[in-house]
């Protein structure tokens, strides 16, 4: 899971915007000042192997989606809506980055709308 967070990190730390903190164990990942996604750096959110992003207003048709998913588990943590991704293989980064994209969009558009 470290090889697996370091090259996500590492991809989207190069996104516009894009700063990194840790934060318990976690590295967070922040467009401007919103927080969005957390990738492991000493646990995992729901399993060894899981990261979390966040997505406060997701649509209908993306809420159907993560519910489809089999690799994602939602929680509520404090106002916002944090859905964690499980990690098994290689093969499941493309699909993490698609969420922690969809993640990095929403914190941009939530920004945009104060």
């Amino acid at each position: 899971m470290k090889a697996w967070s370091a090259a996500l990190a590492d991809e989207i730390g190069g996104w516009p915007q894009v700063t990194t903190r840790s934060f318990f164990g976690f590295n967070a990942l922040y467009r401007r000042n919103k927080i969005f996604a957390l990738l492991p750096l000493t646990r995992g959110m729901h399993t060894p192997n899981s990261l979390a992003f966040k997505l406060e207003s997701p649509s209908r048709a993306a809420l159907s989606r993560l519910q489809r998913e089999p690799r994602i588990d939602s929680s509520h943590v404090q106002k916002g809506k944090w859905f964690a991704f499980a990690l098994s293989s290689d093969a499941d980064l493309r699909d993490a980055l698609d969420w922690l994209g969809r993640a990095y969009d929403a914190a941009g558009k939530s920004e945009s709308s104060k």
